[in-house]
Order: structure tokens, then C-alpha cells, then sequence
């Protein structure tokens, strides 16, 4: 290895997931590509983190539909990653000699990669999911994990004991440190969920994903096999508390709950900070227009986007067109999508390239959740709903109606 190379920390962020939950919306990319907050794609959160964390060497491990995942992060330019020495690199499953296979799980994934992070020769790994939003500084938490002398930290977000039991628990002693990890527990014990982020001393787990590919048993994840036999081996795992936002958007309702935080000033989601600049890459539109017909009111609307009718509490996507006389509430209108004269979209997701017919309605207002779930409406990807034509509440439409 030339010692130029050395890196203290590499990032692996996890980017393979094909998100089922999410629908028409993952049907044909992964779930880190889906369009978020009218300018933005979910990925472009842990991938700012790094560079603002002063991380500027990450792998991103991709599998499910990674055309257009690839074709966004290329050399990495938007999030200063373009460089000589580290930078971003895309990382899909290899044939390796006579042999390959698809990553089989989170543990399975770094293990195909170990020897890309040996080329850097870190003494610490970090492991990213690739679909949470979120704005973190993984500096201190990796200050946090040398401090205590840790094999790995775990990054917690304290939650209510009703949603504990969707989540992974850490139960830790007063020193923080982790004795106990319960995956989704119907009776929790505590309020300490997992954010999917965690630190590692490369040395250990190196040899811990060795020893868990030759586990014929294992279902090679880092939740169900590398941290319960840290654990049972007696490693040092420590929790490492985060206070501030994070949304896992695994579904269509905390996806659309999470674009409609960024309208929310008390919501904790704050992309105005220019200390923590969230990057992207841009889509080179012109100016939004809004006509002398719109009414805009606690929107978000993004570059190249045209509006002529009304606007509320919506997030409009770059490239999107609003008709003369549509109406949109709470709903998010993604990248190039249409909503045509006199049409009705109300607590919705109308996906890219999708075009609401004349008069039709997507959704219906709602007050409150049920269940936890927000009933959106979710017209897909390049589908065309015909004019006049209903999209029911929690209904969604592939190709058309």
C-alpha cells in the first residue's frame, strides 16, 4: 500500500437496498436515488455528513437498480469527493476470480470489500446506511469511540417506549456502555434505537467479518450476527447518543412526513445552515416561475419549476409544472412531474416524469395518521392519470389510470 493512501477513517455506506415499502416509487431505482425535498436525493445526506465530518474516503456499496444511483454520485464533484487520494467509489458486487455472488446481507457486503478498505489501511471503519435523513458529525463520534477505548460505537437516537419495539435496542450501563442488544423487542427495555451508524476499529472487525462468512448459519448481518457475538465475546461496545433529527424514510409516509418537516421550522430540519451544507448535485434548470395566477404558501419550490395554479404546504421538485387552477396540498410533487388544469392533489407523492390529468384527484386532506401511517396517495414514476380520474387515499398507480 503507498502510504499516501492512508486514511485514519474509511466510510462504507450501505446503498443496495431496494426499499419494497416505498412502492412504485423503488421500482426501478434503489432506494438512496429516490428524489427528496424538492432538490435533493436521499443519499446526498450521509454523503454531505462525510465531507463535512472531513470523511473523504467512502465506498458505496450499491446492488438494487444502480443505474441511476451511479450515474448521480459519478466522480463524486458535488461533495468535493473528486480526488487523487480517496474520494467516492461505487462498489457493486464482483466476480472474484471464477467466483461471485450478490451481497447476501450488511455484514457480507463490507466482507466483499475488505480488500478495497485495506488499500487505505484505516484504523477505523465507518458504516452508513444510505436511505435515513439526517445531518450528523461523525467527527465527534469518532472521537467519542477512541475515548473510550471502544471496538465499536453505535450511534443511538432515543425514542418513545411505542416506537421502541420497530427498532433495534441497545441497553447500556451508566458509562453508556452497550450489554445487551435486542432486535425489535416486543417488550423494549429501553429507548435507545439504533441509527444504523457505527464505528469500528478495522483490526477487530476485520477479523469478525472473516469469522462470520465462515459461519455457514449466519445470515451475515451486522444486526443479527457480528454485534450479538461482539457482544457475547465480551468486545467493547458503547452507544454513542445523537439529540438531533433523523427519519428513517423506509415507508411512504415517513418519506412524505420527512419532506414535510423541511416546511416545519420546529421540526429539527434545518437545511439553511451554512455550517452543515447539504449537497447535490445540480440539475441545471432556470429560475422558477411562479404566474401572476399562482398562490404559493409555506412551499418549497425548487429551480425550473413552474407554477400557475395554488400551492400549499407542498414541496415542488425542480422541473415540475403546476396548471392553471390545480390545486396542491401537503403533497410532494417530484423532478419533471405534471399536474395539470383544475386537478386536486392533496396529501400525496406524484413521482418523476408523472402527469395528473386535467380535473383528476389524487388523495384526499386528512387530520391525523392512522396507526402511525399517513394514508398518501402515490401516483409512480412516469405513470399518467387520466383527466377527471380518482387515486384513492393509500393507493398507488404504477403506469396509469
Amino acid at each position: 500500500m503507498n502510504s499516501r493512501n492512508k486514511k485514519e477513517c474509511v466510510a462504507m455506506l450501505l446503498a443496495g437496498g431496494q426499499g419494497t415499502r416505498l412502492g412504485v416509487l423503488t421500482h426501478d431505482v434503489a432506494k438512496p436515488a429516490v428524489p427528496f425535498g424538492g432538490k435533493y436525493r436521499i443519499i446526498d445526506f450521509p454523503l454531505s455528513n462525510c465531507i463535512n465530518s472531513d470523511i473523504d474516503t467512502i465506498g458505496v456499496l450499491t446492488q438494487y437498480q444502480p443505474f441511476e444511483l451511479n450515474q448521480y454520485i459519478g466522480n463524486g464533484q458535488p461533495w468535493d469527493l473528486d480526488r487523487l487520494s480517496g474520494g467516492a467509489y461505487v462498489l457493486p458486487p464482483y466476480m472474484k476470480g471464477s467466483e461471485g455472488e450478490w451481497y447476501k446481507g450488511t455484514a457480507n457486503a463490507i466482507y466483499q470489500n475488505i480488500n478495497f478498505i485495506d488499500r487505505f489501511n484505516p484504523e477505523y471503519v465507518l458504516v452508513l446506511s444510505g436511505d435515513h435523513i439526517y445531518k450528523m458529525d461523525y467527527a465527534k463520534m469518532l472521537r467519542a469511540h477512541k475515548e473510550k477505548g471502544a471496538d465499536c460505537t453505535i450511534a443511538v437516537i432515543n425514542v418513545t417506549i411505542e416506537e421502541a419495539s420497530r427498532f433495534g435496542i441497545m441497553n447500556t450501563d451508566a458509562d453508556d456502555r452497550i450489554f445487551e442488544f435486542e432486535e425489535k423487542p416486543k417488550q423494549p427495555k429501553s429507548t435507545n434505537a439504533s441509527m444504523g451508524v457505527y464505528v469500528f476499529t478495522w483490526s477487530v472487525l476485520r477479523q469478525y467479518l472473516i469469522d462470520d462468512e465462515n459461519d455457514p448459519k449466519s445470515k451475515n448481518d451486522f444486526g443479527k450476527n457480528i454485534i450479538p457475538t461482539m457482544l457475547a465475546d465480551g468486545k467493547r461496545l458503547f452507544a454513542y447518543r445523537f439529540s438531533g433529527y433523523w427519519k428513517d424514510v423506509g415507508t411512504i409516509s415517513s418519506l412524505w412526513e420527512a419532506n414535510m418537516d423541511l416546511l416545519d421550522n420546529k421540526s429539527g430540519l434545518n437545511l439553511n445552515d451554512p455550517s452543515w451544507k447539504i449537497y447535490a448535485r445540480n440539475s441545471a434548470e432556470p429560475p422558477h416561475f411562479a404566474a401572476g395566477s399562482a398562490e404559493i404558501v409555506n412551499s418549497i419550490v425548487s429551480e425550473g419549476a413552474m407554477v400557475f395554479g395554488s400551492v400549499k404546504r407542498s414541496i415542488i421538485s425542480h422541473g415540475a409544472y403546476i396548471g392553471l387552477g390545480a390545486m396542491i396540498e401537503d403533497s410532494v410533487i417530484l423532478p419533471g412531474a405534471t399536474v395539470k388544469a383544475g386537478a386536486v392533489v392533496r396529501h400525496a407523492i406524484v413521482a418523476e416524469g408523472a402527469t395528473v390529468g386535467e380535473g383528476a384527484t389524487i388523495g384526499e386532506k386528512q387530520t391525523a395518521p392512522i396507526k402511525g401511517e399517513w394514508q398518501i396517495a402515490v401516483v409512480g414514476p412516469n405513470a399518467k392519470i387520466s383527466p377527471s380520474a380518482k387515486v384513492a387515499p393509500a393507493e398507488m398507480v404504477k403506469e396509469g389510470k
